[in-house]
């Protein structure tokens, strides 16, 4: 959970952030920073010195969708400080649950969804004069957008739309940054056009369109304005970037532009389909200045008859090979990925085969997740579901091998030359470039008796000594 940080406004009316999910919910509280700031509210760090608590929800999975509920009933008990005068619900349990969500919760003041993003201040001065908002009735995001993806360009002037940035005339950043860190989440697209059938984004964030390359290459400048080196590339679907310019191929070919950025060190992309891993993103991952060769790749699962009932493609087979072809280009090259135990079906042979696929990728971070029903998914409906109680076992099973894994995983990066980038003075921790940011591991550089401590934001030369975990210990060059 992070909150905002200041800024100051001659109306005095005072607002704070509270963002719980992904890092494209990072980008969107950031937005609504931005159009905050603008309109004159000042965004505090705290939500008990905030007229107005704005907690942005992730509605993704049941566990998310908890930790919402509990970020919105502790704001609400805030209310008695003679402070905090209203709690206002946004994100993506505001907009996938809407009216549903207000009744059910009647601590939020108000429940937003994108919808009301653009008058984000209108919205929240009304709410704090006193007056009411009617939560929205949810509806099917997709059906907002034509079929066709070359089709949606037309569309995306709409103001209905959930656009994926709030750039206006002269493409100004509508963006405010919530910290200091030197690495930021940029936002390169929105929505998603698969139909995996555990999955219901697509319904609640809508069909897949990109940002424009001059947009995404903007913001890109004025993050570097702000102190920002790392990039993180975000989207629900990154490998389907450009397909609605008709050209699959835009991402490599803006790549080198985004490189060549001063200022910038390190590009990353998160969220990667493996079967639309083409030959040549591969190469542009590997090959490209500064984009790192790190590889967020979304398997699932690796039996391929679970993947075929997640509505998802490839096996075990078939994700082995793209690991290979990517050690084979990028030896250090660092590879992460979720899966999900216990999908409807699941035999113990289907489970044994992930479990073997999973000994054998020899991967860098891995995310194991028991499988929840969800609502407004085909998966909800499907027979043969797995116990709660089986779903538990396995989880814990794999996730102990996972834990053994990673620690030896780690093992075999002792000696390897990183680059570090500081992000905690006081441990002396950071990333080296095959650890995303906040999802993975941590590097610590290795106490030396008369340096100076690292600084936040520095890059740092370094070999690797030993491990912790899953965790690296270097020493600096």
């Amino acid at each position: 959970m992070s909150t905002v940080a200041s800024n100051t406004s001659v109306e005095n009316r005072t607002v704070a952030l509270v963002t719980l999910g992904c890092a494209r919910n990072d980008v969107d509280s950031e937005e609504l920073a931005g159009r905050l700031a603008a309109d004159g509210w000042t965004l505090v760090d705290d939500p008990v010195l905030a007229q107005v608590a704005v907690i942005n929800t992730c509605g993704f999975i049941e566990s998310a969708k908890k930790d919402s509920v509990d970020a919105l009933l502790e704001a609400h008990s805030l209310k008695t400080n003679g402070v905090t005068q209203a709690v206002v619900a946004v994100g993506c349990m505001a907009e996938r649950y809407g009216n549903e969500l207000a009744s059910a919760l009647p601590e939020a003041d108000a429940i937003l969804g994108f919808d009301d993003y653009q008058d984000i201040s209108k919205r929240l001065g009304t709410i704090l004069a006193g007056g009411s908002i009617q939560a929205h009735t949810p509806q099917d995001r997709r059906t907002l957008l034509p079929i066709a993806p070359s089709e949606r360009a037309e569309a995306r002037a709409s103001d209905r739309i959930e656009r994926p940035s709030p750039l206006g005339q002269g493409l100004r950043v509508m963006r405010k940054r919530l910290d200091n860190a030197p690495v930021a989440s940029l936002k390169i697209a929105s929505g998603c056009d698969r139909r995996c059938s555990f999955c219901a984004i697509p319904i609640f964030r809508g069909s897949f369109i990109s940002r424009r390359p001059t947009e995404i290459l903007e913001e890109a400048k004025w993050l570097v304005d702000q102190g920002v080196s790392e990039i993180f590339l975000v989207s629900e679907n990154t490998t389907s970037y450009g397909k609605d310019f008709g050209d699959l191929k835009v991402l490599e070919k803006m790549l080198p532009e985004l490189s060549a950025i001063d200022g910038i060190e390190r590009i990353r992309l998160s969220y990667l389909q493996p079967a639309e891993m083409r030959p040549s993103l591969l190469q542009a991952m590997v090959s490209v200045p500064k984009v790192l060769p790190y590889f967020d790749l979304s398997f699932q699962h690796a039996s391929g008859t679970v993947l075929r009932r997640m509505r998802r493609f490839g096996d075990s087979e078939k994700f082995l090979h793209l690991i290979d072809q990517i050690r084979a280009l990028s030896p250090e090259a660092g590879i992460r990925s979720n899966v999900i135990v216990g999908f409807p079906g699941e035999s113990e042979a289907e489970f044994a085969e992930l479990v073997d696929f999973i000994s054998k990728a020899r991967m860098d971070a891995v995310g194991v997740f028991g499988y929840s029903d969800e609502d407004q998914t085909e998966a909800l409906t499907l027979e043969n579901k797995v116990s709660e109680e089986v779903i538990r076992a396995r989880v814990e099973h794999l996730s102990s091998l996972v834990d053994e894994l990673l620690n030896q995983r780690a093992e075999e990066r002792i000696g390897e030359s990183v680059r570090v980038l500081i992000e905690d003075a006081e441990l002396q921790e950071g990333r080296a470039e095959h650890q995303g940011p906040e999802v993975d591991g941590s590097t610590f550089i290795s106490f030396t008796p008369g340096r100076a401590q690292f600084k936040v934001g520095e890059y740092v030369d370094a070999v690797v000594t030993g491990t912790d975990g899953a965790d690296l210990i270097a020493q600096a060059i």
